[in-house]
């Protein structure tokens, strides 16, 4: 892959002023990003969560439910 300078040459760019800024109506130099661009990459569909994960997380919440149940039903009793 080639390397493109995104910087413009002041010297060589038309429309600069010194120190690089442009005047006000003037269209600043284009940027260069194809050349830049990286591989492409192919879409990864996801099919969501596994179910082993997700029937633990759902356990751990059952769980943690029953227990604040059961302290709150100490609690009143």
């Amino acid at each position: 892959m080639s390397y493109v300078n995104p910087d413009p040459e002041p010297e060589r760019t038309t429309g600069l002023e010194p120190g690089g800024s442009v005047p006000p109506g003037e269209t600043p130099p284009a940027e260069s990003s194809l050349p830049e661009a990286g591989p492409r990459e192919p879409h990864v569909q996801h099919r969501g969560w596994a179910k082993a994960p997700l029937t633990l997380i759902l356990l751990l919440v059952a769980l943690i439910a029953v227990g604040f149940l059961a302290y709150a039903l100490a609690l009143i009793l």
